[in-house]
């Protein structure tokens, strides 16, 4: 028992101190504009064989972490991203994840057998793996911008859409029966819109589900609500695989849709979710940089950057043209959807595929994939603020928007609502009459200065107070909607315009 004991506690002190250090370089890194994924990459090679010695060499292992630390990153991506936005941004996104991911395919395995000499298998299932972009690497670079919200909800769609056609080429290019005796094309086509289709049909189900039930329980601690939602989140990946769909568009769809409904504590659930996915994050690529061997890499740096440049000067361009021009999407936004196709985790995970399956040549790809992340990490990701700039897609700047928590009172079959009022908040000089709430809603508590009173209807709100607000639960979605008019378009706003229409 003893030896156990000391055993964990050495364990737990060991993972508490990469986690610390994973913490300072992810400050460190956004201190000198470096993506932090690259820092969580080195640190987890200075632990490895080249490093501290720790050793870790199990593809299959790494596969079903990293898959694992997918699914709660891109849950996160999910539950923050706003319905109406993703809505507008479905097309481009789709087009992006299917047309685009053929043309990248196609453009980086002409370039890998005629420039690197590999035969066609081979520069096939290479260009299947470094076809998807990545989410863990655009929602961690890409939300620092202020860039459209249907632009950046295009990228962060597309990254959790184009892993379904990727993941079946890379598995059928893994086995030993390869492509060429494998299904016919139409096949695989067929299997990519089910997988596409079966997916989105669970996500939904999961999501619209669970809200439903959410809203009819009341647990007993504020706690349970985010455990809740991450279950039902992980659950529609789990049935999604059984079925042989897409469990990572299930993820996405099934976050997307618990995070636009109305349930209780909802900034509680995105708080947790987005600490949830840092730590998947950091585990994920310090896990990835250990499973690279460094002796090797020398020998694939210059394939490795061969493939990048045709990858991130052609490959993507052309694949974004491609898919977006018939919608008509403008070219400099074109040019920012070209530049800002991240790669990441997703094709260093893909390419744990043909390891673990001891396909030929895998160790090798597995060596040149993840350079190729690095480097078009490296070059990417500091200058999308560039190239964001130049391209002249940076969004004005809006003022924060109010944020409302709700705790049901099951008693009273009502709810508790909290909200902050944001600085440049147009609530900011209202006088409580003039926010016209439901005749079941009453604004009970003002914290201000860290002191709490009872407002009169001649109160006037400021930036930084807390209100304390009780609403019917029939009501409460009214009372939101009106908190959120008055605070993007004043005392003025139409009664049911959330965003002050």
């Amino acid at each position: 028992m003893a030896v156990l004991t000391g055993n964990l506690g050495l364990a737990l002190l060991g993972g508490s101190a990469v986690l610390l250090a994973a913490i300072i370089a992810a400050r460190v890194a956004h201190g000198i504009g470096l993506p932090s994924l690259l820092m969580f990459l080195g640190l987890g090679v200075a632990l490895g064989e080249a490093g501290l010695g720790v050793r870790f060499d199990s593809a299959d292992v790494a596969q079903a972490l990293g898959l694992s630390a997918l699914v709660l990153i891109l849950a996160e991506g999910g539950l923050t991203t706003s319905l109406a936005h993703a809505r507008r941004a479905a097309p481009a996104a789709l087009s992006l994840a299917t047309a685009g991911v053929a043309v990248s395919v196609g453009v980086v395995a002409a370039a890998a057998h005629w420039l690197l000499v590999l035969d066609w298998r081979d520069a096939l299932l290479l260009g299947a793996v470094l076809a998807p972009t990545d989410s863990a690497a655009v929602f961690a670079v890409l939300r620092k911008l202020p860039l459209p919200p249907e632009l950046s909800v295009t990228l962060e769609a597309e990254s959790g859409l184009n892993d379904p056609s990727a993941v079946l080429v890379v598995t059928l290019l893994s086995g030993t029966g390869l492509i060429w005796h494998g299904p016919a094309p139409l096949v695989v086509i067929g299997e990519i819109g089910y997988q596409l289709a079966a997916g989105a049909a669970i996500g939904l189900a999961a999501g619209l589900l669970g809200a439903v039930a959410l809203r009819r329980a009341a647990l007993p601690a504020s706690g349970l609500y985010p455990l809740a939602i991450l279950a039902l989140i992980v659950a529609s990946y789990g049935a999604a695989s059984l079925a042989h769909a897409s469990g990572f568009l299930a993820v996405y769809l099934s976050a997307l849709v618990l995070g636009n409904a109305r349930l209780p504590h909802g900034p509680a659930t995105r708080g947790f979710a987005e600490g949830v996915a840092w730590l998947a994050q950091i585990g994920l690529f310090v896990m990835l940089g250990l499973l690279v061997s460094p002796a090797r890499l020398p020998a694939q740096t210059l394939p490795a950057l061969v493939i990048g440049l045709v990858l991130m000067i052609v490959a993507r361009p052309l694949a974004v043209i491609a898919s977006t021009t018939p919608l008509r999407v403008p070219w400099r936004r074109q040019a920012f959807l070209s530049w800002a196709g991240l790669r990441g985790a997703v094709p260093i995970v893909l390419a744990t595929i043909p390891l673990s399956a001891r396909a030929p040549g895998a160790a090798v790809l597995f060596d040149i994939v993840f350079i190729v992340v690095a480097m078009t990490t490296m070059l990417q990701g500091p200058t999308l603020p560039w190239a964001a700039r130049r391209t002249g897609v940076i969004a004005p700047a809006e003022p924060l928007d109010i944020g409302v928590e709700a705790a049901p009172l099951e008693a009273l079959h009502a709810d508790l609502l909290q909200a902050q009022i944001p600085p440049q908040s147009r609530l900011h000089g209202v006088e409580i009459f003039e926010l016209r709430l439901p005749a079941e809603a009453n604004l009970a508590l003002i914290v201000r200065g860290g002191r709490g009173f009872v407002p009169d209807q001649t109160t006037r709100l400021q930036a930084g107070d807390r209100l304390l607000i009780v609403a019917a639960a029939s009501v409460r979605e009214q009372t939101e909607r009106r908190l959120r008019a008055v605070s993007r378009a004043g005392k003025l706003a139409g009664w049911l315009g959330e965003y002050g229409r």
